[in-house]
């Protein structure tokens, strides 16, 4: 169960808050956890969430250890592009996450892990996704907004809000 593993790992690996530098925060407590066929049909949603959520308490134990007193957010989302999972820790709210596009916040990190353990082929497009899909430029700005990425957001600050 390598995927149990990394997602254990994340809360030993270097950890940056750093509220006037959001790049060196991201670039350093960003992870990109990716899972084998085996690991995809093995694993339950439960273990996995259960994994994060240990790892969210880990990271939270070593925040109040570093005596940093602000807010912090531990959060997971599934990038479906790259077919991954991702985690990051910021010192920012929930509800501030370092997101280009819209991001919807969940309380259950279920669905999360779930498609990501459904997803058959990670990182891949089917041309059965993009049937009927018109030309970008005749999209009304309706049609073009993109679907907010689901993300399972942790406080794990002193502070919280």
């Amino acid at each position: 169960m390598v995927l149990l593993t990394w997602i254990s790992e994340v809360a030993d690996e270097p950890l940056v808050l750093e509220p006037t530098d959001r790049r060196v925060e991201w670039e350093t407590n960003t992870w990109w956890l990716s899972a084998q066929d085996e690991d995809r049909r093995s694993l339950s949603v439960s273990v996995v969430v259960a994994a994060f959520e240990r790892t969210a308490s880990a990271i939270q134990g070593r925040i109040r250890k570093l005596g940093f007193p602000g807010v912090a957010t531990f959060y997971v989302w599934h990038d479906e592009q790259a077919g991954q999972l991702r985690c990051s820790t910021g010192s920012v709210p929930a509800e501030a996450l370092p997101f280009d596009g819209a991001y919807e916040l969940s309380d259950d990190l279920g669905p999360v892990v779930e498609g990501f353990l459904a997803d058959s082929e990670p990182g891949v497009t089917g041309w059965s996704c993009l049937e009927g899909m018109q030309n970008y430029s005749e999209l009304t700005a309706a049609e073009g907004a993109a679907v907010p990425i689901q993300v399972w957001a942790s406080s794990v600050g002193a502070a919280s809000r």
